[in-house]
């Protein structure tokens, strides 16, 4: 994680605190970033591997015993989503998700998956917290997030913008694996609702496509970031030559 952040350069960046000899990829990207070095003894590095942070900061630790002093992800305007190649754009709406750790697996499918962000309500929704940024594997460094007032009003702008919106829902009639190549193409918004409750009635409302991802087992639901490497990973298998 401390690596992406040096590399991504989207938060303020303070200093890297290190110990002994920490892997020469972290020191090159620290000094390509213009961030401070010190060297500090390895109880320093340790004291600091807690939940706490600095004030005003986020200390971040990793096992090659580094500390990377840095302010809060910053959060991105819904505009900065629409980057990439028109017909080709991806990207993941999630509709009141809570737990920090499924918001961290699911930018890490989501960046895996090419998406260019996430777009989710300012209230209700997890925040872009240390523990968010560790379950992302660090894809939270490099995946903007926009954090809207109104969900289906940002739904509705991407709609004018072009975007198609399909939604994982388990009521829908329709297999994700059964839908025309035709409803999974061009630019798409896949919207994923909390866990138990799914989507609200307001995000359904502006779904084009619904689509439920078939189960053979007794379990009767996925948790959300694995229905979102499922949707998203058969988007990927599509778009395939």
């Amino acid at each position: 994680m401390v690596l992406e952040a040096l590399r991504a350069r989207r938060r303020k960046l303070v200093q890297l605190r290190v110990t002994g000899r920490p892997a020469p990829e972290i020191l090159e990207a620290a000094a390509q970033a213009g961030v401070r070095v010190e060297q500090v003894p390895a109880k320093e590095i340790r004291a600091e591997r807690g939940p706490g942070s600095p004030r005003g900061s986020t200390a971040r630790g990793n096992p090659q015993n580094v500390v990377l002093e840095a302010g809060p992800l910053p959060d991105a305007q819904l505009d900065e989503l629409l980057g990439g190649e028109p017909g080709t754009r991806r990207i993941v709406a999630l509709d009141e998700v809570e737990d920090p750790h499924n918001l961290g697996a699911i930018a890490r499918v989501a960046e895996a998956a090419g998406a260019t962000g996430i777009v989710m309500p300012a209230r209700r929704s997890a925040p872009l917290s240390a523990a968010a940024t560790r379950a992302s594997a660090g894809a939270l460094e490099w995946l903007p997030v926009a954090r809207v007032p109104n969900l289906r009003r940002a739904l509705e702008l991407l709609k004018r913008e072009g975007f198609w919106v399909l939604g994982a829902d388990a009521g829908a009639s329709e297999s994700l694996f059964g839908v025309p190549d035709r409803v999974l193409s061009g630019d798409l918004v896949v919207a994923l609702g909390a866990e138990g409750r799914g989507l609200r009635q307001s995000v359904r409302e502006c779904l084009d496509h619904r689509v439920k991802i078939p189960m053979e087992g007794r379990v009767a639901s996925l948790n959300v970031s694995t229905a979102g490497a499922v949707v998203l990973f058969e988007l990927v298998r599509r778009s395939l030559p």
